[in-house]
């Protein structure tokens, strides 16, 4: 019985350390953003865009950030892949880790998103 608990309790400690090896670093996703300068298109808060065609960042899901940016990185070739010039060569050297940390950090921004009015 003693044995099985030992066991068991491995078995929890290793699941969470796998689970906190896969969160997402949001220190790391400011960083990313700041790097490849997402503001000059975004804004300098994530949610003015300079372009009222450019999406707001800010307070966005991070499911769907990530689903962007991995379309932009696959390309048009690929299936459920993105074309635009400017976003496919941003995304393009990003890793899956780049991508959730950028989404993690964009997600956790104050934005102006409504689900309705």
């Amino acid at each position: 019985m003693k044995n099985n608990l030992i066991a068991l309790s491995l078995l929890a400690a290793t699941a969470l350390l796998s689970q906190a090896a896969g969160a997402a670093d949001v220190a790391n996703g400011r960083a990313l953003v700041e790097k490849y300068n997402c503001a000059s298109c975004h804004g300098k808060d994530y949610n003015s865009p300079i372009d009222p065609g450019y999406p707001k960042l800010a307070g966005q899901h991070a499911d769907y950030l990530k689903h962007a940016l991995t379309a932009y990185r696959r390309g048009d070739t690929a299936m459920n892949g993105r074309n635009n010039a400017i976003m496919s060569a941003q995304a393009k050297p990003l890793t899956d880790r780049d991508i959730n940390d950028i989404a993690a950090y964009l997600h956790s921004l104050p934005g102006s998103l409504v689900v309705r009015k």
